[in-house]
């Protein structure tokens, strides 16, 4: 594509409020916008209206919600179990790992994508940083508590249980306890002990 119908495509796309900068995503065609807005629409139906249907609620946690997961792009493992009200961020779906029996409660949130401040001075104009995007990592067995914020680029180890109303910016190491905001270890999570009988 040559820079002068480049830039006639950009003109056109900001014209009708979609704001691509070419840093960001590359060569952006009109097609590549049709074909986003479409994927938006589906997800934007499984997510408000699947998810949390009350017609299939006796089979939503275990069956419905980690099926919707995987069809907005998820990598969803076996055995997961996704409470009501969970918001993934469906536009970087494709960055979520949830592994074997993870249990996400419900009103969570995970987010892949967030403003890179690393370069912001007074005087930016804010709406034209970059995003900086993170994979996020549910590994075997965690839990993630009621309401908790799942920030970019965080794995939250095996067996780890994160607090309910957390907000998660760091690794949480597997088999420990972490709650707040933001969330930090607050127990190792002991190994059991053999029982000798007599």
């Amino acid at each position: 594509m040559t820079k002068k119908k480049l830039s006639l495509t950009y003109r056109f796309l900001r014209f009708i409020g979609l704001n691509y900068s070419e840093e960001e995503y590359g060569q952006v065609s009109l097609w590549d916008v049709i074909k986003r807005v479409l994927k938006t629409y589906r997800d934007g139906f499984l997510l408000k209206f699947v998810m949390n249907s009350w017609l299939l609620s006796p089979i939503l946690p275990r069956k419905v919600r980690p099926w919707v997961l995987k069809k907005v792009g998820c990598h969803v493992g076996k055995d997961i179990f996704v409470g009501d009200s969970v918001v993934v961020d469906a536009g970087h779906a494709d960055h979520i790992f949830i592994d074997d029996h993870a249990h996400i409660a419900g009103g969570v949130r995970l987010l892949c994508h967030q403003r890179d401040l690393s370069h912001y001075c007074v005087g930016d104009d804010y709406a034209k940083l970059g995003y900086r995007l993170g994979k996020i990592h549910l590994c075997k067995g965690s839990l993630v508590g009621m309401e908790t914020f799942v920030m970019p680029g965080v794995t939250i180890g095996e067996g780890a249980i994160v607090g309910a109303g957390s907000l998660v910016t760091r690794d949480i190491p597997a088999w420990t306890i972490a709650a707040g905001r933001p969330a930090k270890v607050v127990k190792h999570i002991p190994e059991r002990k053999e029982t000798i009988e007599e």
